[in-house]
C-alpha cells in the first residue's frame, strides 16, 4: 500500500515530530480540542454549508448561516472539551464568528464550482518525473467557476504576506489541480479571518511553479524517510502550552 502524507501531517511533523507519533502513530485521544481549533472547524463547516447551497441555487439569508455556525459549534461542544485560553469567552468568540461570516456574506458572490473537495494525488519529481511513491491526501475548501482556489484560515493576527507564498497547504492543493484537472489553476488565495477585537477578511493572492513542486517532493519525502525510521522527538515551543498532548510529553521516555 503506497503511503500518503496530507498538509496537515507534514506541517505537524515539521512543528513537533513527538506530537505527530501521538496523533498519527500510537493514535492517542487527544484530551480537549483548543478553542482556536473548534473557532476554525465551526468557521469551515458554515462556509462549506453556504457554498453548497450556492451551488444548488438555494437562497441563503445571513440568519440561517448564523444557526449553522451555531449548529456546528454546539456539535464540537457536546463532541469534545472545548479548552479556552485565559481571558477568552465563549459567546464573545460565538459573536466574533458571526460576525466574520457576515462580513464574508456581504461580499461579492462568485459561482462555485466545488467545496470541500477532497483528492488523493501521487507525487512525482517535476524535474525529472520519478515518482516520490507517496499519494498526497487533502480537502480543498474551494473553487470557483474559473478554477480559482481558497482556502480558508482564522487566525489572531493578519497572516505574514511571506507565510503567504511559502504556505504548504496551498502549494499542494495548486499540485492536486493540476494532478487532476491537467491545467493550472487561474489563481490561489488565502481569505484570512483575523480575530481581532473588530474581526476582519483579507485576501491574499499567490500563485506557485515547478520549482514549489519540486521542494515539496523533497520535503515529503524527506518527511517519509523520518517517519518510517521512526524518528520522533519533542520540539519545545510557545505552541506547548496548549498542546492536547501536554502530559503524554512529560511522561516520554525516548521510545
Amino acid at each position: 500500500m503506497t503511503p500518503y502524507l496530507s498538509s496537515s501531517q507534514i506541517n505537524l511533523y515539521l512543528l513537533c515530530g513527538l506530537k505527530y507519533k501521538f496523533q498519527y502513530i500510537d493514535e492517542i485521544p487527544k484530551r480537549f480540542k483548543s478553542s482556536g481549533l473548534a473557532f476554525g472547524s465551526a468557521i469551515h463547516s458554515a462556509l462549506s454549508w453556504y457554498h453548497k447551497q450556492m451551488m444548488n441555487g438555494n437562497g441563503v439569508t445571513i440568519d440561517r448561516l448564523h444557526k449553522i455556525f451555531d449548529a456546528d459549534w454546539y456539535s464540537l461542544k457536546t463532541e469534545n472539551e472545548i479548552r479556552f485560553k485565559a481571558g477568552e469567552e465563549e459567546m464573545k468568540l460565538v459573536v466574533l464568528g458571526k460576525e466574520m461570516l457576515a462580513q464574508y456574506f456581504e461580499l461579492p458572490k462568485k459561482k462555485v464550482k466545488g467545496t470541500e473537495i477532497p483528492f488523493s494525488v501521487p507525487l512525482f519529481n517535476s524535474e525529472n518525473g520519478h515518482s516520490a511513491a507517496i499519494e498526497l491526501e487533502g480537502v480543498i475548501d474551494l473553487i470557483e467557476e474559473d478554477d480559482s482556489i481558497t482556502e480558508f484560515k482564522t487566525s489572531a493576527q493578519t497572516m505574514d504576506p511571506q507565510e503567504v507564498e511559502n504556505h504548504l497547504q496551498l502549494t499542494i492543493y495548486s499540485y492536486a489541480f493540476e494532478r487532476i484537472s491537467h491545467k493550472p489553476a487561474k489563481s490561489l488565495k488565502i481569505v484570512n479571518f483575523v480575530k481581532s477585537k473588530k474581526p476582519k477578511l483579507i485576501t491574499m493572492d499567490t500563485m506557485r511553479d515547478k520549482d514549489d513542486y519540486q521542494r515539496l517532493y523533497l520535503l515529503a519525502g524527506q518527511i517519509l524517510k523520518g517517519i518510517q525510521q521512526r524518528v520522533f522527538f519533542p520540539r519545545t515551543s510557545f505552541m506547548c502550552k496548549d498542546c492536547e498532548y501536554r502530559e503524554n510529553c512529560k511522561t516520554w521516555k525516548g521510545n
